[in-house]
């Protein structure tokens, strides 16, 4: 008998895409849409959810044309750096900074890595947070303090 998915990874991270893109449209349409000149608040997460979910449809059906590694056994080490990094950058992004809570969000979710090298990931983390800090803050101007509320400045 012939296994029709060949790709295990391809598959699940495939059904993981289309479960969070389908989520986000469902949610997205109890607000009004809005038009691409005026978007209304269902507009992005309707739009952003359909096409996660077109990228998860093509992982899955690439998993059943191509061959691939089996899925590796699931660590709670980087489950619980990743997201532990996620909580505390929404702990620090007040207190201490918006650069300096995506530092340590950079290299503390790094450590979950096992290629793991503290000078290429500080160097990631220090261009991202000038990026992001750039970005939203100069750009959009989200109100996102630069400098947290920990230094009195």
């Amino acid at each position: 008998m012939r296994v029709l998915i060949s790709n295990p990874k391809d598959f699940w991270s495939g059904a993981i895409f289309i479960g969070f893109g389908l989520t986000a449209v469902l949610i997205g349409r109890d607000y009004s849409m809005g038009t691409a000149g005026r978007m209304g608040p269902g507009y992005f997460p309707t739009i952003l959810g359909g096409l996660l979910a077109t990228i998860g449809a093509v992982a899955v059906v690439r998993s059943m044309l191509t061959q691939g590694a089996a899925i590796s056994r699931f660590t709670l080490k980087g489950l619980g750096l990743v997201l532990g990094a996620t909580l505390l950058f929404g702990v620090l992004v007040r207190g201490a900074g918006l650069p300096i809570a995506i530092v340590v969000m950079v290299l503390l979710s790094g450590l979950a890595s096992i290629k793991f090298k503290l000078v290429p990931f500080a160097i990631v983390a220090i261009g991202m947070a000038i990026f992001c800090s750039l970005v939203f803050v100069k750009a959009l101007g989200l109100p996102m303090p630069l400098i947290g509320t920990w230094f009195g400045i």
